[in-house]
């Protein structure tokens, strides 16, 4: 599966929209709270707007609205997250904070694996140290 899926739907779609991207962030980000590993790599001390574009982007990667674009531009996550430091400690728990933030979802197996082949992609991409 991929953002649009053979049957001319999206990922978006198939879960159910915004709502099901909200609650993956969400508890995401309730992990990233309690995780000294995570939170020190975000330097915000309101989590809030971290939250809403994170929130923003998946949903129109996976081919919800493009409200991402026009709030923030292009992604360029590489020259976005290049300032903090992403090791592979650091890239290691945020997938254990998304994996189980999906856990809490459990979405179809399919869904499941395309969120989570992406994930490991995205992690690792956004490396920078080690």
């Amino acid at each position: 599966m991929t953002s649009d899926t053979a049957a001319g739907g999206t990922l978006y779609e198939a879960v159910g929209g915004m709502a099901f991207f909200e609650a993956l962030v969400g508890g995401f980000y309730d992990r990233v709270e309690a995780d000294p590993v995570l939170r020190a790599v975000y330097p915000e001390e309101d989590l809030g707007p971290a939250r809403h574009r994170l929130t923003l982007f998946l949903a129109q990667y996976w081919g919800g609205p493009d409200d991402y674009d026009r709030e923030r531009g292009a992604p360029r996550l590489r020259m976005r997250h290049f300032t903090f430091t992403v090791g592979s400690e650091q890239r290691d728990h945020w997938l254990a904070a998304m994996s189980a933030s999906l856990d809490d979802l459990s979405p179809v197996p399919e869904v499941r694996q395309a969120l989570d082949t992406y994930f490991a992609m995205g992690a690792e991409a956004l490396r920078n140290q080690d």
